[in-house]
């Protein structure tokens, strides 16, 4: 479940699919409805955490990436030391880097939360003992507090990127970054749960973003946004940001999609990899526009366009969760559990988005005013108790469902209470 930033390298029988050219738009729908919604019992679950990363004595100073890679040794993403054999955490999570050298650990998927909770907590834990050798340390929100944004890496793509959004505005950059996100992995389900697990990881996203939204605070200044971050990543770039409308065939809607929405950027070896403005991938198909001078586009560049979207929800073959604010180190497993357990059976899933309904599509609510807005609130007090009733089935010990259901009982809780 680890987020594709670059091409990966294929053999054999997948090397000569990826290759293939698509003949039209009609075959580049179908590629991307099965590849990015597989069928099956849900039983795998996957957490990437991100964080931004800062010198111990002086957490506004800009991050040294010599120093990173030095404190990461043989864990350091090839994207910032392209000889380094970027060998997995011990529990087997991969790192890699964001524009900004935020980290990233992507969690192998497990079979059960006690299991990935395992996991991730070893792989954690060794990242924070590599780091604090060498007087670095992990934020513990979802955007950089302390400092602005200014990219450290220097890739194609985020060279690209960047060129790309400035003249949006400040979101793009600030995406890029100054923000760290909690990306929770689950199964898309069986062919008839697709279109409501969908919906639900949907829709209960802004009471979720609400609950556990702590980026209100960027580079010294108080925004006054719960998360800062959310509306970051929605100013970025609307084709790419804005939320899907579910419906009764997301893998058909996301093809058609995927295929209207411009290429971000154009992977061209060592040349710039800025795309031509305004090229769809059906064009690149078409051959229309610039897309005359280029080559026909293969399957594997379609799997590269898929990456470039900043969806609230990304299908990858499984569905990406991608609203929630990163939280601090040793507080990411309670929002992960309840997601898990607000999916966990269809009646469950029936029932989030009967309660969630009401607030649906209330992204730009959830993440200025937070669990101030008392219609968003209610849901989420309700969305908790729920989950909360679906936790003994997690198979974690009893301490530990106590302690998950008392910290998001008292975000929504005392959150409200506050604002009274």
């Amino acid at each position: 479940m680890t987020a594709v930033h670059d091409f990966p390298e294929k053999s054999g029988s997948a090397s000569n699919l990826t290759a293939r050219v698509l003949s039209d738009r009609a075959a580049g729908e179908a590629y991307v409805a099965s590849v990015c919604f597989k069928h099956g019992p849900p039983r795998l679950l996957g957490v990437e955490l991100e964080f931004t990363v800062h010198h111990t004595e002086d957490p506004a100073r800009p991050l040294d990436p010599d120093v990173l890679a030095t404190a990461l040794g043989p864990h350091t993403p090839r994207t910032l030391r392209p000889d380094s054999p970027a060998t997995p955490l011990p529990a087997g999570s991969p790192v890699s880097l964001e524009p900004g050298c935020q980290v990233e650990i992507s969690a192998l998927p497990q079979a059960s939360l006690p299991d990935l909770h395992a996991a991730v907590s070893a792989d954690l834990s060794h990242l924070v003992s590599l780091l604090a050798r060498h007087g670095l340390v992990l934020g513990e929100s979802g955007i950089d507090a302390h400092r602005p944004p200014r990219r450290a890496l220097r890739t194609p793509r985020y060279a690209a990127m960047e060129r790309r959004f400035e003249p949006i505005g400040e979101g793009g950059i600030t995406m890029m970054c100054s923000t760290a996100g909690l990306q929770i992995c689950v199964d898309t389900g069986e062919a008839d749960q697709v279109a409501a697990r969908w919906e639900a990881a949907h829709v209960m996203g802004p009471p979720l973003l609400a609950a556990f939204a702590n980026s209100r605070v960027h580079a010294g200044r108080d925004t006054g946004l719960e998360s800062a971050r959310w509306l970051a990543v929605l100013e970025t770039e609307p084709v790419r940001t804005r939320s899907a409308e579910p419906g009764p065939d997301p893998a058909a809607d996301w093809g058609r999609r995927m295929m209207d929405t411009p290429l971000m950027v154009l992977p061209r070896g060592e040349r710039p990899w800025d795309a031509p403005d305004g090229l769809t991938f059906a064009d690149w198909i078409d051959g229309r526009g610039a897309a005359g001078v280029l080559r026909r586009p293969t399957a594997e560049d379609l799997d590269y366009h898929l990456t470039t979207m900043f969806t609230p929800v990304r299908p990858h073959g499984y569905l990406e969760i991608r609203y929630l604010d990163a939280q601090p180190p040793g507080e990411w497993l309670a929002p992960v559990a309840l997601v898990w357990a607000l999916l966990a059976r269809p009646s469950t899933v029936d029932e989030v988005r009967r309660l969630c309904a009401p607030v649906a599509g209330r992204w730009v609510e959830a993440a200025t005013r937070g669990l101030a807005d008392d219609a968003i609130a209610a849901v989420a007090g309700k969305l908790v108790e729920l989950g909360v009733a679906e936790l003994p089935a997690t198979g974690l010990p009893a301490a530990t469902i106590t302690e998950i259901t008392e910290s998001v009982r008292t975000r929504v809780n005392g959150s409200r209470s506050q604002e009274r």
